[in-house]
């Protein structure tokens, strides 16, 4: 692979949480071969930031980015557009499935927010108030098809975006102790996805 064609993923050493992981698994999944390079998320990332921002790897200061065929992909989810329409796939077919993946990508755009003031001690009423109705909608979402997955039997770059939520929710101890139906079932059917189920038994 040349160095133009070659993948690089930048983001912060903070494990699992977060939106670089949304892009991690997706590329994990869709068998994208990269490059990792994590941040310390101490007194140096203000430098670090910086440098990342000199060297064009960030406008904002923001990760994750991702080097792809000599460019360079910022915002997780507009990452996630841009890999689905490279690869054909992960996007949906019709207009209507286009419209309720970027549909079911904005509700948890606002779900993030909400858990990262969470994340902050800046919203304590976070697991009571603002969990439980983020997932109740998603669950409604995904009882419209079959499932398991947003789409039906096919998975969308959306349900990535939903997978980390719920993992995150996990991490941090706010997951709503029951959750829809509609999502125990997408839950289990993204963990047994082989690249992913793989993944996960890294640690």
């Amino acid at each position: 692979m040349s160095a133009s064609d070659s993948v690089v993923y930048h983001y912060l050493a903070i494990g699992k949480l977060g939106r670089g992981e949304v892009v991690k698994l997706f590329m994990i999944d869709a068998g994208i071969k990269f490059e990792e390079r994590l941040y310390a998320r101490d007194n140096t990332w203000p430098e670090t930031k910086e440098k990342l921002k000199k060297q064009g790897l960030t406008r904002t200061g923001q990760l994750p980015s991702v080097e792809y065929k000599g460019k360079v992909l910022t915002g997780h989810v507009p990452i996630l557009r841009y890999l689905s329409r490279e690869l054909g796939a992960y996007d949906g077919t019709t207009n209507d499935d286009k419209y309720l993946v970027d549909l079911v990508s904005d509700i948890y755009v606002d779900w993030r927010v909400q858990w990262v003031a969470n994340l902050k001690g800046l919203n304590p009423d976070y697991k009571e108030k603002d969990a439980p109705p983020y997932y109740e909608l998603l669950g409604q979402y995904y009882a419209e098809r079959e499932g398991p997955y947003l789409l039906g039997d096919t998975v969308s770059y959306a349900d990535f975006a939903v997978y980390v939520s719920l993992d995150n929710d996990i991490r941090t101890k706010t997951l709503p102790e029951t959750l829809p139906e509609s999502i125990v079932k997408f839950r289990n059917a993204f963990e047994a996805r082989p690249n992913i189920a793989d993944y996960i038994k890294q640690g």
